[in-house]
């Protein structure tokens, strides 16, 4: 009979265990989009150069700027950042999480074997049992104890065996706490994705803005030559008598503020070869000898593919991050909820134990214990009631952190998209300001070079061409920045690098 009450007992648990778990089930929230990125932009005076297009999003958008360094820095940077690494390990310590508690869904069991020396006190529990535990001489005894001789005797315990125990998952709390640290995996390889998109992105910039600055030296340097060449020029016409020696002050200042320009440009250089490094991983100057040779900005595509913005939710991998934390925080709740539910375990042993070690393997020897075992929660001070608040106050806190994710991401490709448009109206301003400012050179040079202009007028040409032409330079730089800002804002990069697992 106690058998099959036993055997009914543990077939109506598993019967229950396959229900569904308590707690709401997960559902991934809706994703605000429109039909698409373009509508609604302003239309500049000047149609642009390079523009954006309605096609689908090259996973490896920094080959648009066809610069065969800078694709080579982004092959290199998945396995020397040491951010990335870092991240590697957060990921292997969210799956080792979840194998913990998928390791809750099965039987637990321990095997043991131990050997004690036992010694009882003649005074205590023991001490009115005749001949108690072997103890000596005749079993007459006082009040306070044994008597005499009557003493008892340390005795040996051998004893192996093993033990099990399963906590049946009637309530789905187990299945739930499983669902929550599975998400947690995909939340913990989401943020290592987004580590990555950022450290692609800072490349492409870092990259961009040593090129530019490169530039700019170019320009100073070159400034620094048509200073010196106007230096030589009043020093030559004060020699002869044709101006003066304001003339060639003037001149000799011009030089020098124009080389000063030069230093803080060389240190910009330098810091930018060395961020290069680091996001590789890489001590200072490991990559001098690639970086130092000037190059020119990489240009940016006539056409700019940035697909549409239904895809945004699931290639931007903050906004999955976001998601995958949502579901962690509703699979908790379903935690909370199944502690106020009874508990079922079913524990057993089995085992050997003697006195005598050589009679330990006898049959004789043997012993056993089990049976199911129920804990029902009735008074916790108000605990779990709290953490039920607790959880669904989370989980409430999870889906406005999504909502605000998805919201920052639309703001992020907005900006991004009219940033681009309008630095490049700029540019065009700038690239004819800087052909008027070299023609007003040529002209202020003639002029002086006939007497009919004074030198402050060459000078004044001079130092606004060369403001222009840094102002260009610059623009051209954020041009290209922008490009790589529009594409880390539309989640584009991680895919080939780290595809989906």
């Amino acid at each position: 009979m106690r058998r099959r009450l036993l055997g009914t007992t543990t077939m109506a648990a598993l019967l229950l265990a396959g229900c569904n778990p308590v707690g709401p089930d997960f559902t991934r929230p809706d994703a605000p989009s429109a039909l698409s990125w373009l509508t609604g932009k302003p239309r500049p005076a000047a149609p642009p150069k390079s523009v954006p297009v309605e096609q689908p999003v090259d996973p490896n958008w920094w080959t648009l700027f066809n610069d065969p360094l800078l694709t080579s820095l982004e092959q290199r940077v998945a396995a020397g950042n040491l951010d990335l690494k870092a991240s590697e390990f957060r990921l292997s310590e969210s799956r080792a999480q979840l194998a913990v508690a998928e390791a809750l869904q099965f039987p637990l069991s321990h095997a043991s074997s131990s050997y004690t020396r036992t010694k009882a006190s003649n005074n205590g529990q023991f001490a009115a049992a005749p001949n108690a535990l072997g103890a000596s001489g005749s079993s007459g005894n006082t009040a306070g104890g044994l008597s005499g001789s009557h003493r008892l005797n340390p005795f040996d315990v051998f004893q192996v065996g093993f033990d099990a125990s399963w906590e049946l998952d009637l309530w789905g709390g187990v299945r739930r706490s499983v669902e929550s640290a599975s998400a947690l995996v995909e939340a913990s390889a989401e943020a290592r994705r987004t580590i990555l998109l950022s450290t692609m992105a800072e490349v492409a910039r870092d990259y961009i803005a040593l090129r530019g600055v490169q530039t700019q030296l170019r320009i100073a340097r070159d400034s620094v030559k048509t200073a010196r060449q106007s230096l030589n020029l009043t020093q030559q016409r004060a020699a002869g008598g044709v101006t003066t020696d304001l003339d060639v002050a003037n001149a000799s200042a011009q030089l020098r503020n124009t080389a000063a320009q030069i230093p803080r440009l060389e240190q910009q250089e330098a810091a930018g070869i060395n961020a290069l490094s680091l996001l590789l991983g890489q001590p200072p100057n490991a990559l001098r000898d690639e970086l130092a040779a000037a190059k020119p900005v990489p240009p940016v595509p006539p056409k700019v593919p940035v697909g549409i913005p239904s895809e945004l939710a699931r290639r931007r991998p903050d906004i999955r991050e976001a998601e995958a934390r949502l579901h962690a925080a509703t699979a908790d709740i379903g935690v909370a909820i199944a502690d106020f539910y009874p508990s079922v375990k079913i524990s057993g042993s089995i085992g050997l134990q003697s006195i005598q070690f050589t009679r330990l393997f006898d049959l004789n020897s043997h012993m056993y214990a089990g049976g199911p075992g129920i804990s029902i929660p009735l008074f916790e001070g108000g605990k779990l009631k709290a953490t039920l608040r607790f959880r669904e106050a989370a989980q409430q806190e999870a889906a406005i952190n999504y909502q605000k994710t998805v919201l920052n991401a639309w703001h992020e490709v907005d900006n991004a998209l009219t940033a681009y448009a309008t630095e490049q109206a700029r540019r065009e301003q700038l690239r004819l300001a800087e052909a008027d400012n070299r023609r007003a050179v040529g002209f202020a040079q003639s002029r002086y070079q006939q007497g009919v202009a004074d030198f402050l007028a060459v000078l004044d040409a001079e130092r606004n061409l060369l403001t222009t032409q840094l102002q260009l330079a610059d623009s051209t730089t954020a041009i290209s920045s922008n490009l790589v800002a529009l594409y880390k804002a539309l989640g584009g990069g991680w895919e080939t690098n780290l595809p989906e697992q």
